[in-house]
């Protein structure tokens, strides 16, 4: 049986022509964590969070952990293995010294994220040092190299899939600029050369290595003592990477996150010039609304997903149909039999590359031709070598006339035009903005563009054109006052990009609630909502008052005083509900018979709201407090 016959609830993410799809399906990340686990890591302290101080070790973890919460949520398909290396335990495949895997049961080592991973690690640190522990893995008069091994045992999970079809990379997270330090002579150098031999040979394999530094306080990360060679970092790259390395720890997320999630490609196309001649690209997703993630049907007893499939049944005699079911079309009183494939040769109408159709002038480009998205295309050698040196003399000549290309392009039952539109560079600082290469933008074919009813569009001028009963307008001052205000609370460096979606946050908030059994949803911070202190700043303030006595006059405080009694009353309605709840229950007696932690936290909190007690805390809190309350 199949559970969704009608596709209800079948998210676009799953449409096999979306490229949202094609993203997922092309782009899968395998990522291994080295996190340094050395005394080191311990006895360094910082200011964190909370200005207390704490350890680089716990920096480290806790940002590690951070991420994979988030990544479990954007790109769940993507395979995840956290190691540390300098540990007095070892738990590897390889059987090295120094290096310890971590996992739970039931799940491989470089695997999917599960709940279950993710709440082991959230406690890592309490069992650290009895289960794991730490040592210093490179120490004179031994052989052992802990890095090294950590590079192997890396190297070796990530040999799982093919780097044409999965992106591997290894996230470095240490605070030792010199690993090799403490070795003299011949032995340090012979150590240093092969751990840069067996980097090396790992991003042969198209594994990238990445290092997240983590500065002590009064002593900055020196990036150049050795791991330049091991990420191979030179020139400009090495200036532009040294003041990572002296960035506040607090930071060190945003950095985590920004390594995570770079750029990814959606898909790779064939780009047909002229006479045979055909160029490859590289596609990417710019800006796409974000959603919730893809529904899964669980096992309403195991809790684990359903796997759905389809059957059919003979009408006549009730048994299974075996062999393939075929479709038919009646033609001349007859039936025309065709197989699932010849049906889908029928529906191909283009083979999903891009085929150049001629060149238009810019002016031609009307905004509102723009369907949808637009997606960004780059060249790629990889499979046609010389693509970006044709890509590169198309590119300028299209910016130099002031042209853009009209193509063919869509899959096998979407195709499309598209406009090729060329984007120059763009740098500041000694940094690039904006990338070269090329938009593709969606067009509509002329089915799509429909010209307004002229009936409506009448009716509307007769509307606008009719002032009586409508509002009044806004006279010179007003309009003068309003003016000062926009201009008072402009938002300078607006960017999309510097707010989350709350709705969307919460979402995930109560989706990691249930899968980590966690008593209270992590607080969410609504951005959207207006900045109180910055509007309270006396040029806004005088702003304001001035637009509101200008609009509403002398009187409107009283107004505001009446609204604020309005408030009162919904504050004590509140209240009110809440003594009504919490008489539901006899408190002594749930607290004698230990039944309180059988009641969720709302109905906790309203007893608490009832004795206008605080109601900030997790469950355990709220029982105490209700337990001191009643005096037991």
């Amino acid at each position: 049986m199949d559970v969704d016959p009608d596709d209800v609830f079948r998210d676009e993410e799953d449409d096999p022509e979306n490229d949202l799809y094609q993203e997922r399906q092309s782009s899968k990340e395998l990522v291994v964590f080295l996190v340094d686990a050395s005394p080191k890591m311990f006895s360094i302290t910082c200011p964190g969070e909370d200005e207390e101080n704490t350890s680089h070790f716990h920096v480290a973890v806790s940002s590690v952990a951070q991420s994979i919460k988030v990544q479990i949520i954007n790109r769940p398909y993507d395979e995840i293995a956290i190691c540390f290396f300098n540990t007095k335990e070892k738990k590897n495949l390889q059987d090295l010294n120094g290096v310890y895997v971590f996992n739970v049961p039931e799940r491989e080592q470089l695997d999917n994220l599960t709940a279950r991973f993710i709440k082991e690690f959230d406690r890592v640190e309490e069992s650290f040092s009895k289960v794991i522990g730490s040592e210093f893995g490179i120490v004179p008069g031994s052989r052992d190299n802990s890095l090294y091994n950590a590079l192997w045992v890396a190297q070796a999970l990530l040999r799982k899939g093919s780097a044409k079809t999965a992106d591997k990379r290894i996230l470095l997270l240490t605070n030792e600029d010199d690993p090799f330090g403490n070795i003299k002579g011949v032995t340090k150098l012979d150590m240093a050369r092969t751990t840069l031999q067996r980097a090396k040979d790992a991003q042969d394999l198209g594994i990238s290595i990445e290092l997240l530094p983590l500065s002590s306080p009064n002593e900055e990360f020196n990036v150049s003592t050795f791991y330049a060679d091991l990420i191979g970092l030179e020139g400009d790259e090495l200036v532009q990477f040294m003041p990572l390395a002296g960035e506040r720890f607090e930071d060190l997320n945003k950095q985590l996150r920004k390594r995570m999630f770079k750029k990814r490609r959606v898909r790779r196309i064939i780009f047909t010039v002229a006479g045979g001649l055909s160029i490859e690209l590289n596609t990417y997703a710019l800006i796409r609304p974000t959603v919730p993630g893809t529904i899964t049907w669980l096992d309403s007893v195991t809790n684990l997903p359903l796997k759905a499939e389809r059957s059919f049944i003979c009408a006549d005699t009730g048994s299974i149909i075996q062999e393939p079911p075929k479709r038919f079309q009646t033609y001349k009183n007859e039936d025309i039999k065709f197989t699932i494939e010849e049906l889908s040769e029928i529906k191909k109408v283009s083979t999903g590359s891009l085929r150049l159709l001629g060149f238009k002038p810019l002016s031609c480009l009307k905004d509102y031709h723009n369907l949808k998205p637009s997606t960004f295309v780059f060249p790629s050698d990889e499979e046609v070598i010389g693509s970006t040196c044709i890509f590169i003399a198309l590119h300028r000549s299209m910016i130099r006339l002031k042209r853009f290309a009209v193509a063919f392009f869509g899959s096998s039952s979407r195709p499309q035009l598209v406009a090729l539109v060329a984007q120059e560079e763009v740098t500041y600082g000694g940094g690039q903005i904006e990338p070269p290469g090329m938009h593709m933008i969606y067009l509509p074919y002329s089915d799509d563009i429909r010209p307004i009813e002229e009936a409506r569009c009448i009716g509307v001028l007769q509307l606008h054109s009719d002032t009586s009963g409508m509002m009044p307008l806004a006279n010179d001052e007003q309009i003068e006052k309003a003016t000062a205000l926009v201009k008072r609370v402009d938002l300078r460096d607006f960017s999309v990009c510097q707010f989350s979606n709350p709705a969307l946050q919460s979402h995930y908030a109560v989706v990691q609630a249930l899968a980590l059994d966690e008593d209270e949803m992590p607080e969410i911070h609504d951005e959207t909502l207006p900045d109180e202190e910055g509007m309270s700043r006396p040029g806004i303030a005088k702003a304001m008052e001035e637009f509101k006595i200008c609009v509403y006059g002398e009187n409107y405080d009283e107004e505001e005083e009446k609204a604020g009694n309005a408030k009162g009353a919904k504050k004590r309605k509140t209240e009110e509900a809440a003594v009504s709840k919490a008489a539901y229950y006899d408190w002594s007696k749930l607290a004698d018979d230990g039944k309180l932690k059988d009641l969720t936290v709302q109905e906790l909190k309203s007893y608490l709201t009832a004795n206008k007690l605080t109601v900030a805390g997790k469950k355990e809190v709220l029982i105490t407090r209700i337990l001191t309350h009643l005096g037991k």
